[in-house]
Parts: structure tokens; sequence; C-alpha cells
């Protein structure tokens, strides 16, 4: 007989409905319902699951009592109101909040990875880490895991496909879940990079069946969310909202003792807004700001390129990104990173010359070449033989086989377990990818791009060449032998790009002066960090207006000027093109050419790029009144375009003369 003071809801049911003459009186959900409906469920108390057959007799007398006492009492319309919303609040609530936590599967599994990162990434992720950690694994996991739990930062370059930024995406959830850190930051080379990273976090926590087992304070809330969204404004766990957020960015369940409580991990790109960031706790009221930032592969092909993005991705990460975690407080960082071109952002990081604070670390694939590369080319014509006759490297790996002792001497593989199936060996694999393409190898491999310098196929401008261009002119002044003196003005959004130069009677050209409208100022700026721009030079004007006024300002200027020659000779702009092709200027280039002082002067162009598939303009059929140069033609009037009615944003004094044509 079970002790009728502590019964659990299936035994309560099963000795309800064992009196034959009543049947079956109550299933296990009632009673359930009955146990919080009575106040017993409290979160915490081990007797919360068991109920005094007593005390539950009494209970159920005074509810049905209360129960007779409203049936036999009528109510008025507010009352019956009042007893529905509470009847609708309360199965609101009940649907919204998801009980008690499930207890840890395996408290032992979980308590031997709080402090070895390598053996959670081994224990809860197998299908991610499924090969033999290498000596460059065991290394970079070691400094990831000291920045995580003691802060600093770190920065590592890996061969692709060694697994640097899964590493480092687990690591995330491995800092969160053990408390280490509350607010990491995800950056990556573009907004979408960094997502992804995010999805991954999002899509482990949600599938993955040990951490749900291990880690239910985190994983059970999220499960119950079943993939909707919209639920995380009122989930609740034992009456108390968890605060979940599951969108773009990503806030960790709210629970009682748990050491993930509240965690959030952002995404954003490194050329998005990262300033900035920071959260409040809704508990205390206090600010969180980041205290951890992952900078996955913050570059691009193209930006690695380019010394400019460099410098100011460099920028970024040095001032923004450190700066995250506010004055006086020092954020801890880990930067894996592939080192695309020498130089580049990566190749400064990794610099410890440079950038000691990150502690850089290089990982190559092969740390020795063979010795015997004579014979390694013999197996590459039998490589390139076997894939053009047999589609497979067969051949190639058979013959390394038989020259194996050879072939691998004095070679040395950082990861000896990584090869493909068709393949015999770690030194096998790389040197198929140096065979394959050696630059690839050398940067994405080794880590150690080959200089541009070394690239004999490409013909590069010497310093020399370079000198004997100078010519160390006075600016402005205009060589001897020129006999014209012409004008060009670039139409951008912001600028008036502009040049004047010099010409011979054989097509012998000089650069006598150039610049931007508004002076910048500055020997060096881009247009996307101009100022002033000529929409600041004039303000109220709307956008065609200004750059109306600006064509006006400039063109007065230069236009009236007197340019003397060497020997002394004045001699004027006789011709000044302007630009039409942007977009938006188009009408108001051609309005201007009509109405300005200099219109004898000015004349619209457009530039038109002619492809092999193309008709040259020297095939070009001439119309009447068409004037035709040398990959130039100015059609007739009535064979251009037309003027269209000018922008009503545009309140000068309509033109006179007739429409005029484009220059191509």
């Amino acid at each position: 007989m079970a002790n009728i003071t502590k019964l659990s809801p299936r035994e309560l049911t099963r000795n309800l409905n064992s009196f034959l003459e009543l049947g079956s009186v109550m299933g296990d959900n009632q009673a359930n319902r009955h146990l919080s409906k009575a106040g017993y469920r409290i979160a915490g108390d081990p007797e919360a699951k068991t109920i005094n057959l007593f005390k539950y007799a009494a209970w159920l007398f005074d509810e049905i009592e209360a129960q007779e006492r409203k049936i036999t009492h009528p109510r008025t319309y507010d009352e019956i109101k009042e007893a529905n919303r509470r009847r609708s609040s309360e199965v609101s609530t009940s649907g919204r909040d998801i009980g008690m936590i499930p207890k840890v599967g395996n408290p032992q599994r979980r308590e031997s990875c709080r402090t070895d990162l390598g053996r959670f990434l081994k224990t809860y992720f197998p299908t991610a880490f499924f090969m033999p950690w290498s000596q460059d694994h065991r290394l970079v996991i070691k400094k990831i895991e000291t920045a995580l739990t003691k802060g600093g930062l770190f920065s590592l370059a890996m061969p692709r496909g060694t697994g640097k930024t899964t590493i480092c995406e687990h690591s995330a959830i491995w800092a969160t879940f053990y408390g280490y850190r509350h607010f990491p930051v995800i950056v990556g080379a573009t907004e979408e990079a960094a997502a992804g990273i995010l999805a991954v976090i999002k899509l482990e926590i949600e599938t993955n069946e040990l951490l749900a087992e291990d880690f239910p304070e985190v994983c059970y809330p999220v499960r119950c969310l079943e993939g909707i969204n919209n639920r995380c404004a009122g989930q609740t766990c034992c009456g108390k909202r968890t605060r979940i957020s599951w969108t773009d960015d990503l806030t960790l369940p709210t629970i009682d003792g748990s050491k993930a409580s509240g965690a959030t991990i952002r995404s954003v790109g490194i050329t998005g807004n990262v300033r900035g960031k920071k959260v409040f706790r809704p508990e205390d009221g206090s600010e969180m700001r980041p205290d951890f930032v992952l900078i996955d592969d913050p570059q691009t092909d193209e930006s690695a390129a380019s010394p400019e993005q460099n410098k100011k991705r460099l920028k970024v990460v040095s001032g923004t990104i450190l700066g995250l975690a506010g004055p006086g407080v020092k954020i801890s960082g880990v930067m894996p990173c592939t080192v695309i071109r020498p130089g580049d952002l990566a190749d400064q990081i990794l610099d410890r010359e440079k950038h000691p604070e990150w502690k850089g670390e290089r990982c190559r694939l092969l740390l020795d070449f063979p010795e015997n590369m004579e014979l390694w080319k013999t197996y590459a014509k039998i490589w390139a033989d076997s894939l053009r006759e047999k589609e497979s490297i067969a051949d190639a790996t058979d013959f390394y086989i038989q020259h194996r002792a050879e072939m691998d001497k004095g070679a040395v593989s950082s990861w000896p377990e990584r090869y493909e199936p068709d393949e015999a060996s770690a030194i096998q694999y790389a040197m198929n990818i140096y065979i394959r393409d050696k630059e690839v190898f050398y940067s994405e491999y080794q880590n150690q791009p080959i200089p541009d310098e070394d690239e004999s196929a490409v013909d590069k401008i010497t310093v020399q060449q370079v000198w004997d261009k100078m010519n160390n002119r006075p600016r402005a002044e205009i060589p001897l032998a020129a006999e014209r003196v012409v004008m060009f003005i670039d139409v951008q959004k912001n600028l008036l790009y502009w040049i004047v130069a010099a010409f011979s009677q054989n097509f012998t050209g000089w650069v006598v002066d150039y610049g931007a409208f508004p002076d910048q100022k500055r020997r060096y700026f881009s247009l996307k960090d101009a100022s002033p721009t000529y929409s600041s030079l004039h303000p109220g004007f709307g956008l065609e207006a200004a750059l109306y006024a600006s064509l006006k300002d400039l063109t007065d200027d230069y236009l009236s000027r007197i340019w003397r020659r060497e020997d002394g000779a004045e001699m004027r702009i006789e011709r000044c093109l302007v630009d039409s092709g942007w977009g938006r200027s188009t009408e108001t280039v051609y309005q201007f050419c009509r109405e300005s002082l200099h219109a004898a002067v000015l004349l619209p162009s457009k530039g038109q790029g002619i492809t092999a598939a193309q008709k040259p303009f020297s095939e070009y059929r001439k119309n009447q009144g068409d004037r035709v140069g040398f990959n130039w033609i100015i059609p007739n009037v009535t064979t251009s375009k037309r003027q269209k009615r000018p922008p009503e944003k545009i309140s000068f004094k309509p033109s006179i003369r007739p429409p005029m044509p484009p220059a191509t």
C-alpha cells in the first residue's frame, strides 16, 4: 500500500479509480491541473511532485463547495466578464509557461569539459571534430581557452580547411554556457559572413542532442519555442520570464542558477555599424557591454588588394572593435584569419613586431618541403596525365606509393592525418595542392603568399620608369611644343573632378593641372570621405541646383584664365568637355552647357565602351553633319538625343540657344 501522504499524480489517479462501483473518476492530466491550481508545485521544493491524499480531499471539498455557491448565487455581467477574463489569462499563462527545467543528463560529462575546451569540442560536436588534433590545433585551442577564461588577444592563421572558424564559433558556445563570457560579438568581413557564424551557433543549440541533455537550462527553453520566434516575448519558466531572443541577435534564456543566464551574442560586419554595442539587464537595470570579440577573416580578396581598405579595416580593429568594452576596460578577442597578400590586414596583425598585443601565430600545412623535388616533378607529370586520361589521380598515387620513402624524405606535415581518400599521406595531399596552384598553396595553406614582384608573367612599372615620366615642370605652365589647351570635368555625386591638358600637333600630351571642386585641401582623399562637397557649398539647393552652381563656379574660374607657355605666349582653354553620363546629372549638364557664358567652349560628353562584339567607331555610318575623329564622334543635332524639359529643381534663366549634341 502506497503512503497516502506522499502520492504521485499517477498513484493518486490509480487509487481513486480503484473503486469498482464508481469506475474511472479522474485522469493524470486532471490530477496535474489540480496540483498546479492548489499551489503544491513550487520550484525547488523536493515534495513538489507529491500530494497528501487527506489534504487533497479537503481542498477538493472546498473547491466543490465554492463551485456550488457560485451556481446558487446568480452573477452579474461584470462578474461573468471578469471570470472569463481570468479563465483566458490562466489558459494563456499555462500555455506560455514551459514548467520546470529538466535535470542535467550527465553531470560528470558536463563537469569534465568545464576547464577543457578541446575536450568540450570533441565531446559535444563529434561530427565537426572527428579527426585527431594536430600539434597546431592543440596550441590554438589552448590560446583561445586562455583568451576566453583569463583575457587577452590572439590572432591565428591556419591552413585552409583546418577548422579555425569552426573551432572559434563553437568556442563561443563553451564560453557562454559555462559563464566565462556574457556578451561575445562576432565580427565578419561582411554582414552575411558574421550572420552565418551566428546561424551555426543557433543551429547547434536547437538541434544538438548532447547539448540539450547536459545543458537543459539553455537548450530546453529554446526547443520549447519550436522555431516560432514570436513566442520569445511571452515565454515564462515557473512564472518568470525567460527574456529569450532568437531573431537576428541571440540572447540566451534568463534562468535562476544558470551560468549562461541572459548571455547575449551579436554579429556585425567589419564595415557595418560596429560601435555602441550594449544591452541592459532587466533584473537590476545595469548596462552590459561586449566582453569578447570573435573577428573571423576580417578581409576579402578585394580589400586585401587595397592599401586604403587595409588601412581602414585595421583602424576599425584597433580602435572601434577593441573599444567596445567601454572606457577603462580591456576586451578579449580571437581573430582567425588567412593571409591573402603580403602586407594585407592579416599579415600586419600577425606580425608580432607591429602588433605584439595580438600574439599572432602562423601555422603551415608543410613545415618542411621534400628534398627530392625532381622526383616530385616526375610525379606532377604523371598526376596531370592521369587526370586527363582517367579523370583520377590513381596512377600518381601508385607512383607515390612505390617511391614514398624517397619522395617523403625531408618533408614534415603539420597534420599527418589530413589527406583525401584517393591519397596515401598528408605529404602527398600537400604536394598535390602545391602542384595544382602554387600561389594558392603559399597563401591559403602556408600563410606566406608570394609577393607580386615575383610574378614574372606580369610587367611591373619600375621606379625608374615613373621617374623618367617626371618633367619637373611648374604647375599650370604650358610646354613650348603645346599648341592646344583643353579641359575635362568628371561629374560625381559630391565632387567635380577636373583636369587641364595641353597637346602638340602630333597629339603628344601633358597634364598641366588637375584637382577636385570643391578643393579638398589635402593630397589624398576618396569620394566617400570628401568634405566639403558642392552640396555643402550651396545649402538649401537641391542636388541638381548645387551641381549647376558648382559647374558655373568652376568654369567661370578656369575658362577665364590666361595660361602661359614657356615662351611667354598667352593661351586659353579652347574646349571643355563635361561628363553627362552620371544618371541624375544628364539633363542638368545639358542645360548648363547651353546657358553658360562659355557655351562656345563647353560640350557635354559621354564615354562609351566598345567591346569586341560591337562595331568600332571607324565603321560607324556617318550622317550629314556628323563630325567623326579617332575614337570620337559629335553627332548632328537632328540625329542626337534632344534636350528634355529642364528639371523643376533648377530655376535658372532658360536658354535661348538650340539644343547641343553630346561628344562621345
